[in-house]
């Protein structure tokens, strides 16, 4: 037999024979922790197999620790955790308090192995003398086993067999003990004792029950404080301070005079610490738990999402969550404490929690994705939506159709195909769409009887960067029509953008370029940051890095970006949506600063939301001013900020919350200017259109279909000079050519502006010829726009 074996058996026939003893004495199990009676119907040896049968080893799981969310300068965003514990080495635990807890709990605990059976048996002896428990039975090794058997179980049943009153876990329990005497020392024993009892009012741990109850560490407890913390193990809540200070020093008084009995203090020392005042409640600190109690609940409720979404926490959402409420974690993330700062100012000055209508904003860096401020009206508690971001995530809204927003990305989508800057469309206040088919990725799609117009003055042939300025509803129709609707959806999922409630590509319908689906302030104000970089598109990031308690990084998704546009394409939009910020654009009372500014306005149909994203090099931002409690109205007689809408607008309802979170956030950053786009993006990579004009439109078509391009006529008919029936001029413009395959469309004339019959006579007077010196305007040509015919 094995030296091992035998002294197992050793132990455990001295077990049985102890217990044997205790019942045939007839003590009763009150106050002890083995419940004898039930051992009644066991011989000594079926005991002692039953005890052999038991595993070697207590296995026990890490101590649960808690864990922290910070900012990004380190600053302390929330606790998350099932224990308020902070492990500590026996070392930095004043020997005051070693003392108090041995003293009160287990006084021969240095004595005896995993079982003291002369303390067990003067326990039962005073507790049947004083008719009630005084003393318990279970050593210290013993408790610590206990303890770990129920941090381990994980659901309520695994709960009830560890604490379950028999006798069976009884004796697992000592068996248990009994390989922890074995594998651990003394001290190393008592540490994970004092690391790991709970001490009332959520503290677990001695280091976080200085820390809560005092004030203090685990290392300067008084004797007074260490008394107290001893003498809570035996019921955390029933002598909890904060609850009931009377117990509380009653109990703590018991540990004073039982350290006085065992000469580990002197009479003295127990009277003058009995005279102190059990707890100063000024001292208590608590430990906020949970987003609920974060300075930034939503965006905290995001960043757990994110986390719980990481595979290296657990194979399952349960288990991450118990990983990440356990484990002693430090998440890092990007948030901008001066950035939250700016973005809540502007919420604060601009609407009012108990505002009908919300606003909420987003502000991303650029060429990163990070994510940093994250604000709203509404605040936690008086909502559970986060109107910043998507419904797959907890809490998330789920977002607000983006308006007028949509055309920035028609707009990347026709300098992306070469279409130039100065591209002219004929921009009638309103224009009949009704039944046309229009291309998509998969086909075609139309719409029933639809004449949209514009909402602001601006009409007439204009350029793109016209219609941007005065956001003309009828020029980027007609644009998204040329460029197609399969480009513009392209170039939009390219830069994130999906329907924020169902996760699908955003629908390919004829007025996409003036709204469609629902995204968020996240989704919106990420995807022009990409603009911003030139092209570049990151994925939001929210966690930059995740270590462990011991410090080491944890594997978790960091900076994630691709070149989705290309730098020349990028330019030409920031050139564009720069011109919005300018005098006489839609944004232009917005502009501030010395840096470079972009933007678009977005307005949704019956103004129900309006928008205003914009940004510089630095940061990009989305604003939203919604109605986000159904049945949805107009926000026009809502409340924002206290007062009545009288007139909803992206540039002067959701503007206003833009300007003043992005002039604030940019304070103190360098100047910063956009890359001025190429000449070959300014002019486009355009042909020439064949000339068309006064031709049949069978011909026509014929002719620029030979020519590389698509062609369409236009319904109704047109003023013009030309013949009734015949071409009266093509969009794009000859004289602008258009990138090879586009779509052309032929306007066909009415014939009302036709030349007389008689032509006029010459002029009398003959101007001289030019000069020699000064050159004669060139034929037509991509390079001189301004040359040539329509």
């Amino acid at each position: 037999m094995r030296v091992r074996d035998r002294d197992d058996r050793g132990v455990v026939q001295s077990v049985v024979l102890f217990l044997g003893v205790s019942v045939l004495s007839g003590a009763l199990a009150a106050g002890l922790a083995i419940p004898f009676a039930g051992l009644a119907g066991y011989t000594t040896e079926k005991t002692s197999e039953t005890l052999e049968d038991l595993p070697q080893e207590l296995k026990t799981d890490p101590l649960a620790v808690k864990s922290r969310i910070l900012a990004a300068d380190g600053s302390l965003i929330a606790n998350l955790y099932e224990q308020n514990r902070v492990p500590v080495k026996l070392a930095q635990i004043n020997p005051i308090m070693r003392r108090a807890i041995v003293a009160i709990e287990d006084d021969r605990f240095y004595e005896h192995g995993a079982l003291d059976a002369k303390g067990t048996l003067r326990a039962l002896v005073r507790n049947q003398s004083e008719g009630s428990v005084q003393q318990g039975g279970s050593s210290i090794t013993q408790q610590y086993v206990k303890l770990s058997l129920i941090e381990k179980a994980r659901t309520e049943e695994e709960v009830k067999a560890a604490t379950a009153e028999t006798y069976q876990r009884k004796i697992a329990e000592l068996r248990y003990a009994v390989a922890v005497e074995k594998e651990f020392s003394k001290d190393e024993i008592l540490e994970k004792y004092l690391n790991l009892a709970n001490f009332g009012d959520g503290a677990y741990g001695v280091e976080a029950a200085a820390r809560h109850y005092f004030s203090t560490t685990a290392a300067k407890l008084t004797l007074a404080q260490a008394a107290t913390l001893a003498g809570l193990v035996k019921n955390p809540s029933g002598y909890d301070p904060t609850n009931s200070a009377k117990r509380a020093k009653d109990r703590r008084d018991v540990v004073l005079r039982r350290m006085q009995q065992l000469n580990i203090i002197t009479a003295k020392q127990a009277n003058d610490a009995i005279r102190t005042p059990v707890i100063d409640k000024n001292k208590i600190q608590k430990v906020p738990n949970g987003c609920a109690n974060s300075r930034y609940p939503f965006y905290c409720e995001y960043v757990v999402s994110k986390l719980l979404e990481n595979p290296a926490f657990g194979k399952d959402k349960k288990d991450a969550e118990h990983y990440i409420k356990t484990a002693g974690i430090t998440v890092k993330t990007s948030l901008d404490p001066k950035v939250q700062a700016a973005a809540q100012a502007s919420i604060n000055a601009h609407t009012k929690p108990t505002d009908s209508a919300i606003g909420a904003i987003t502000i991303v860096e650029p060429g990163t994705g990070l994510i940093k401020a994250m604000v709203q009206s509404k605040p936690y508690g008086k909502t559970a939506y986060n109107y910043n971001v998507e419904k797959s995530y907890p809490g998330g809204y789920g977002g607000f159709q983006n308006g007028s927003t949509m055309k920035a990305f028609t707009i990347a989508a026709a300098i992306q195909k070469g279409f130039p800057l100065n591209h002219r469309i004929n921009s009638p206040k309103s224009i009949d769409l009704s039944n046309q088919k229009w291309p998509t990725c998969s086909g075609f799609t139309q719409a029933g009887k639809y004449t949209p117009s514009n909402s602001t003055a601006a009409n007439g042939d204009l350029t793109m960067i016209d219609a941007a300025r005065a956001s003309t509803n009828t020029y980027f129709l007609q644009l998204s029509k040329q460029v197609g609707l399969c480009s513009v959806a392209n170039v939009a999922a390219s830069l994130g953008m999906y329907d924020a409630q169902t996760q699908q590509p955003l629908e390919q319908v004829i007025s996409m370029t003036l709204g469609v689906g629902l995204v968020t302030p996240l989704m919106l104000s990420n995807a022009y940051a990409a603009f911003a970089a030139r092209g570049k598109y990151c994925t939001p990031l929210a966690v930059t890095t995740v270590s462990s308690l011991a410090g080491k990084a944890i594997k978790t998704p960091g900076i994630s970006c691709k070149q989705a546009l290309s730098p020349q394409v990028a330019d030409g939009v920031n050139r564009v949506l720069h011109d919005v910020m300018e005098p006489g654009g839609t944004g232009a009372k917005l502009k501030f600063g010395s840096s470079d500014l972009a933007g678009k306005t977005g307005t949704i149909q019956a103004n129900k939301a309006v928008w205003f994203a914009g940004y510089s090099n630095r940061l990009a931002s989305a604003a939203v001013v919604a109605d986000a409690s159904p049945p949805y109205e107009n926000l026009i007689g809502q409340r924002l900020n206290g007062k009545r809408i009288s007139d909803a607008s992206g540039s002067g309802t959701a503007g206003p919350l833009w300007e003043t979170a992005m002039r604030n956030a940019l304070k103190g950053m360098p100047e910063t200017h956009f890359v001025a786009p190429s000449d070959k993006t300014v002019r486009g990579d355009v042909k020439d259109i064949p000339f068309v004009t006064g031709m049949a439109p069978g011909d026509a078509i014929n002719k620029i279909q030979q020519a590389g391009f698509t062609a369409q006529i236009a319904p109704g008919m047109v003023d013009s000079e030309e013949a009734v029936g015949t071409v009266a001029w093509t969009g794009p413009r000859r004289k602008d050519g258009a990138p090879e395959g586009s779509m052309i469309t032929l306007f066909i004339s009415n014939g009302s502006k036709g030349k007389p019959a008689t032509p006029p006579p010459p002029p009398t007077t003959v101007q001289p010829p030019k000069p020699p010196q000064i050159p004669q305007c060139p034929p037509w040509h991509p390079k001189y726009p301004k040359c040539g015919g329509r």
